[in-house]
C-alpha cells in the first residue's frame, strides 16, 4: 500500500510518499516558507534530482494543492493518480487528553480537532487544511491523524500540573501536553539503536530545534518531561512564538498597546521569538545571513534561543538525575553546525566537548562529541513521515 503522509508545520509542510511494504519513499518534498516572501517547493522522486519551484503559496491549502500536482506530474511524478495512494496519514498537533493515540478521520474527530484549535492556533488549522483538501481531492481513501501530543501521556502528575487552581484541570483540562511527540518518538529510539544501547536503560535528551521547538527529556523510552505545554507556546523561543515569559507582560501589553487577549495573543504566537527580537526574519538562514553581516540583532536573536536551549538542557539533566545522550534533530538541530557548538559550550563543566570536525555535518546520523566526552551528543534526523506511515498503515490495515 502506498501511503501519503502529510507533516504540516506553521510554515512549512513536508511530504512523503511511502511504499508500506518496503518503507520505501517513492517521492519526497517540502514546501517552505509558507507564508512568507520566497516560498517555494522541493520537490524529489525516488532516485530522481530535486525539482525546486518557486511558488506565491499564502495558505497551507496552496500548497497541498502543489503536493498532489507534483505526485501526479507526468514527467516527473510517480503515480498515475491519487487512486495509488492507499491511505493519507497526517500530523494532527494537538488532541488535548481526547486522543492520545492515532486515530481514523472521521467528521466527529475532525470537530474535536477544530476544537482544539484554540490550543495551538498555528498549526491545528493547518492540520484540518490539509486533512479537508486532501478529502476533498481523495474522498475515498481513508484518513488517519497522527497526535502530537500522544508520546507526552506517560508525563507524570508532577511534571504536567500547572501552579493553578486544581479545578482548571478537572474542568477544563488545563495541563502541560507537549507537542513534537512523533518526533520524539523516533528520534530517541533511532538515537538508542544508532548507539547500539538499549533505550529502557537510557537517559536521553532530545532537542527538535525548528521554526517550532521543543526538547524532551526521555527516561527508560519514556517522555518525563517536554518544553511545550497546554499549547506549542511555551518553552524555547523560537521563529513566531515568545516561548516562556512572565504571564503578567500579557496584562502589561494589554494596557500599553491598548490590545485585547487575541491581540495579546496574537502577539506572543505570530510577532515574538527570534522575529520579534531580530526584526528581520522568522527563519534562522535568514538570521544566519544577517549575523554574518554583522546584524547585531540578528545576532541576538540567535544567542537568546540558544541560551534558552541550554537551560532547557540542564533542567532535564537534573530531572533525570544525568543524562547519556543528547540529540540534536528538525531543521536547525540537524543543520546549523553553529548553534549545536553555541550550545553545547554551556555544558563543560560535565565534561560535554564537540569534535568540530564532526560537528560540520548536515542531515546524517552522527556522533559530534569527542572520544573522551562524559556525555554523547549526537544529531539524529527525524522521521515523522516514517512514523506517521506506520501508524496510518496500522489502524487502515485491521
Amino acid at each position: 500500500m502506498n501511503v501519503l503522509v502529510i507533516n504540516c508545520g506553521s510554515s512549512s509542510l513536508k511530504f512523503q510518499l511511502i511504499d508500506s511494504d518496503s518503507e520505501q519513499v517513492l517521492a519526497k518534498g517540502l514546501c517552505e516558507r509558507i507564508g512568507i516572501d520566497g516560498s517555494r517547493i522541493v520537490y524529489q522522486p525516488a532516485g530522481g534530482e530535486k525539482i525546486t519551484t518557486e511558488s506565491p503559496m499564502p495558505t497551507h491549502k496552496q500548497a497541498i494543492q502543489m503536493v498532489l500536482d507534483s505526485l501526479t506530474d507526468s514527467k516527473n511524478g510517480v503515480i498515475a493518480s491519487l487512486e495509488e495512494v492507499g491511505a493519507v496519514g497526517h500530523r494532527v498537533v494537538h488532541g488535548g487528553e481526547k486522543y492520545a493515540s492515532s486515530v481514523v478521520l472521521d467528521d466527529t474527530v475532525l470537530e474535536a480537532i477544530e476544537e482544539c484549535n484554540d490550543l495551538a492556533p498555528l498549526h491545528n488549522p493547518a492540520n484540518l487544511i490539509g486533512i479537508r483538501a486532501c478529502q476533498e481531492l481523495m474522498p475515498d481513501t481513508p484518513m488517519v491523524g497522527v497526535f502530537d501530543t500522544a508520546f507526552h501521556q506517560t508525563m507524570p502528575e508532577k511534571a504536567y500540573i500547572y501552579g493553578l487552581p486544581y479545578r482548571y484541570y478537572t474542568d477544563y483540562k488545563v495541563r502541560k501536553y507537549g507537542f513534537h511527540g512523533t518526533s520524539h518518538s523516533f528520534v530517541s529510539k533511532r538515537t538508542a539503536e544508532f548507539l547500539g544501547k538499549d533505550i529502557n536503560q537510557m537517559k536521553i535528551i532530545v532537542c527538535h530545534l525548528g521554526n517550532g521547538a521543543s526538547i524532551s527529556a526521555v527516561c527508560n523510552g519514556k517522555s518525563i518531561d517536554t518544553s511545550m505545554g497546554l499549547t506549542p507556546l511555551e518553552g524555547l523561543v523560537m521563529g513566531t512564538r515568545s516561548g516562556d515569559i512572565d504571564p503578567s507582560i500579557m496584562e502589561f501589553l494589554a494596557k500599553k498597546e491598548g490590545l485585547d487577549i487575541e491581540g495579546v495573543m496574537n502577539v506572543l504566537n505570530k510577532e515574538s521569538g527570534v522575529y520579534g527580537i531580530s526584526g528581520l526574519s522568522s527563519d534562522f538562514r535568514d538570521l544566519e545571513a544577517g549575523a554574518k553581516e554583522g546584524n547585531k540583532r540578528a545576532i541576538l536573536a540567535r544567542k537568546v534561543f540558544n541560551y534558552r536551549v541550554a537551560k532547557y538542557i540542564g533542567s532535564y539533566i537534573a530531572a533525570m538525575n544525568g543524562v547519556d545522550a543528547i540529540a540534536f534533530t528538525a531543521g536547525l538541530g540537524e543543520n546549523d553546525s553553529a548553534v549545536r557548538a553555541d550550545i553545547c559550550s554551556y555544558f563543560g563543566y560535565m565534561g560535554i566537548a564537540l569534535d568540530e570536525e564532526a560537528n560540520s555535518c548536515r542531515g546524517e546520523d552522527k556522533v559530534i562529541s569527542t572520544a573522551d566526552s562524559k556525555v554523547t551528543v549526537c544529531v539524529i534526523p527525524t522521521n515523522e513521515e516514517l512514523a506517521i506511515a506506520r501508524e496510518t498503515l496500522a489502524l487502515v490495515s485491521k
